[in-house]
């Protein structure tokens, strides 16, 4: 998809909502463990209630890499199905991937041929040619890592040069130079909004996903306010917060309720920031 596709997305659905599909097997309701494919079953019903109100998706690899050979099979089902039900729709592989070359060239054939993902998360932290091979695609991007919502991101990303400039901050300023801003966006939590006017000074124009928001505490009108560009910039993503509304045989009406609301609060405020 390309930078101006996904702004389109937004400004169709009025959202920057991203659904993550991290889909915890032990909180699947449990009439759904009759399915063939549980997990899949579970997103699919996820991903018809929540279509109207997302533009992106972003399945987290570890929910199903947990389970083997069996679990990369729901996740390629999951992926096929959006396809099939909404081509215009970004996935983002968050797989947090990051080795050298040879090995990247050929984690970026997996998610981008076999998988038919359009991005990958990725760790900045062994430069540039661990990047470089999922460059290679076209209208495929790389979300690279820089400013963290978990506890201990403070121990490294805030660590300081003899300039006094943090770490996350030289990672936004070397690695903006590897791609065009249709190739590369940044991880920035929703934790740290108050950290958006900084990367925003450093990328004013990229992508940002911003993870963090609802169950882990983020504010979504403080994410709006330091992160929004003329173009959206932002896709903020749910997670728990819309998966498990309910355990019973509602759960996707209310994963869709929880998503609408989340689309309303960005309509709101798209508008107040004269992005639509």
């Amino acid at each position: 998809m390309t930078y101006n596709g996904l702004f389109e997305q937004i400004r169709k659905k009025r959202s920057f909502l991203c659904v993550g599909l991290d889909t915890d097997f032990n909180k699947l309701p449990l009439f759904l463990l009759a399915e063939e494919d549980p997990v899949f079953a579970f997103n699919r019903a996820v991903i018809d209630a929540t279509l109207p109100y997302a533009v992106a998706y972003k399945p987290n690899t570890a929910f199903y890499e947990v389970h083997g050979a069996a679990g990369w099979d729901s996740l390629k089902k999951t992926i096929d199905y959006l396809r099939q039900k909404a081509p215009d729709i970004f996935i983002i592989a968050d797989a947090k991937r990051g080795d050298i070359g040879n090995t990247s060239g050929r984690y970026a054939n997996a998610f981008f041929n076999e998988l038919n993902v359009d991005a990958v998360t990725l760790s900045p932290y062994m430069g540039k040619d661990t990047v470089t091979p999922f460059l290679q695609y076209n209208e495929k991007w790389v979300v690279l890592l820089a400013l963290t919502s978990n506890a201990s991101a403070a121990d490294f990303q805030y660590i300081e040069d003899k300039n006094g400039k943090k770490l996350f901050e030289n990672v936004l300023e070397i690695s903006r130079e590897w791609a065009p801003v249709d190739q590369l966006m940044y991880v920035v939590g929703a934790t740290r909004a108050e950290e958006l006017e900084a990367v925003r000074q450093r990328v004013p124009h990229h992508f940002l996903l911003i993870p963090g928001v609802g169950a882990q505490g983020g504010s979504l009108d403080k994410v709006a306010r330091y992160g929004l560009n003329a173009r959206g910039g932002l896709l903020v993503n749910s997670s728990r917060g819309i998966l498990y509304q309910s355990s019973g045989k509602n759960f996707a009406e209310k994963a869709g309720e929880a998503a609408h609301r989340l689309q309303q609060q960005m309509h709101r405020l798209l508008k107040e920031y004269r992005v639509l």
